[in-house]
C-alpha cells in the first residue's frame, strides 16, 4: 500500500491482487470463502477446499471503498475517515476542553459526512498521505 515511510511507493513496482492468486495457485487450489465480504478489507479465499483461509488486501487493484465504513482515532487524537486521506479532525481541543460526549459523538458524525468515497489512487493527482501506516495505527 502507498503508505510507506520513505515514500517511495511505485505503481511501476506494485505487485497485484491478480498476481498474488496468480503466484498462490501455482502451490494450492484457492475458492472463494463463499461468506459476504462486507466491509472487511481482505477478500478471502479457501485453501485447498479448507478450513484454512488466506486473505488479499488489495486496497489499490481491487478498492473496497463503496462497503468501507472504517475510521480510525490516531494516538495523537485525529480521527481519519481513510488510510489514504490527506486531511484529519482534531478530537484534542474538545477532549481537553472537557467536551461532553455529545459534543465528541457530533465532532465524530461531521468528519465522518466528510469522508470520501473512494481513496483516489487511480487518479494522476494522487498524494500519498504525508503519514506512514505505522503513524497512522493501521
Amino acid at each position: 500500500m502507498p503508505l510507506d515511510a520513505g515514500h517511495t511507493w511505485d505503481r511501476g513496482t506494485m505487485i497485484t491482487a491478480d498476481d498474488i492468486l496468480a503466484e498462490l495457485s501455482r502451490q494450492f487450489t484457492l475458492t472463494p470463502h463463499g461468506e459476504a465480504r462486507g466491509s472487511a478489507p481482505a477478500e478471502r479465499f479457501l485453501v485447498d477446499g479448507g478450513p484454512s483461509t488466506v486473505g488479499i488486501i488489495a486496497s489499490v487493484t481491487r478498492p473496497f471503498c463503496g462497503d468501507c465504513d472504517r475510521v480510525r482515532l490516531t494516538a495523537d487524537g485525529q480521527i481519519r475517515t481513510c488510510l489514504f486521506a490527506t486531511g484529519e479532525t482534531d478530537l484534542k481541543p474538545l477532549l481537553r476542553e472537557d467536551a461532553t460526549d455529545e459534543q465528541i459523538a457530533d465532532a465524530w458524525a461531521e468528519a465522518m459526512v466528510g469522508k470520501q468515497a473512494g481513496h483516489g489512487i487511480d487518479d494522476p493527482t494522487f498524494l500519498q498521505p504525508v503519514r506512514p501506516m505505522s503513524a497512522i495505527g493501521g
